[in-house]
């Protein structure tokens, strides 16, 4: 009986095969295109391909699976769809931009020197160096970030620009920070190695140079803050260690006396107020 009932059915699906098939080759043309005259309520296909006379027609194209250019007013903007993974791209390497081409880097790193050197093990711990360099991040940044949204996000998003001067006008604000803060002999030995001769000006710098130039110069110019935050804590447990030598207490860590000291005299000093205000007057 099931045997019956799956050859009567296996019989229609055959026998409405070849209606379906007819039916949807007589609703297309010699060229793939659904012919005008077959087009009804039911077909997703709203606009079809090539009906399109004008940019506010082409914006309406219904076509389902497909990834096309929109045109306005004669400058081609990426579909929505295309946008959005850009979009969601960005998001992802927001970290590695946020590192590699801001003041994140110098902040953490001398903050992480302060802990070190009051040997405080975790106190504070890494997520309270982590936001508070990256709330002063956008605090340095706010300029750039400004002239970023002035000169680049609004035109664009109004149709006044291009994508590719978008991108540009974008990348300016970040490059001339960069420079700023970078030393010409990092930017020197990038250029060598890349095998450039020589630059009129910053313009002519690639970024895919001036990136890592920066992010050495960030390296050197955070660990040479880190040593002279060293200084006065390494006097303190030198003095604390001549100390404890001189009454023969050699078996007591010096450490152990000199961290209450050290805190001390980070607080009498006022030594947060003293290192971000100092470490932010870096960047101006």
């Amino acid at each position: 009986m099931k045997a019956f009932f799956f050859v009567l059915t296996l019989s229609c699906l055959v026998c409405l095969v070849p209606v379906r098939a007819a039916a949807v080759d007589s609703a297309y043309n010699d060229i793939g295109i659904i012919d005008e005259d077959d087009i009804n309520e039911n077909n997703t296909v709203i606009n079809r391909p090539g009906s399109a006379e004008n940019a506010d027609d082409l914006k309406e194209l219904n076509v389902s699976n497909d990834l096309t250019l929109t045109y306005r007013d004669g400058q081609g903007n990426l579909t929505g769809t295309l946008r959005i993974l850009i979009t969601l791209t960005l998001i992802a390497l927001a970290p590695t931009i946020v590192i590699m081409m801001t003041s994140f880097s110098r902040i953490l790193i001398v903050l992480h020197f302060v802990r070190t050197a009051l040997g405080t093990q975790t106190a504070p711990p890494n997520q309270v160096l982590v936001g508070l360099s990256l709330f002063l991040t956008f605090f340095i940044m706010n300029p750039v970030i400004t002239e970023i949204n002035e000169n680049a996000i609004k035109p664009f998003e109004a149709g006044e620009i291009q994508q590719e001067e978008f991108i540009e006008t974008a990348l300016k604000p970040l490059r001339e920070f960069m420079y700023g803060q970078t030393m010409k002999k990092d930017v020197r030995m990038f250029l060598d190695i890349e095998g450039i001769e020589s630059v009129d000006n910053v313009d002519d710098i690639p970024t895919r140079v001036l990136v890592p130039s920066f992010m050495i110069s960030e390296l050197r110019t955070a660990f040479i803050i880190g040593f002279l935050i060293y200084i006065p804590f390494i006097v303190i447990d030198m003095v604390v260690a001549s100390t404890l030598m001189s009454m023969g207490m050699m078996m007591l860590p010096p450490t152990t006396i000199s961290m209450p000291f050290k805190i001390l005299l980070f607080v009498l000093a006022d030594g947060w107020n003293l290192v971000i205000v100092n470490l932010v007057k870096t960047f101006m």
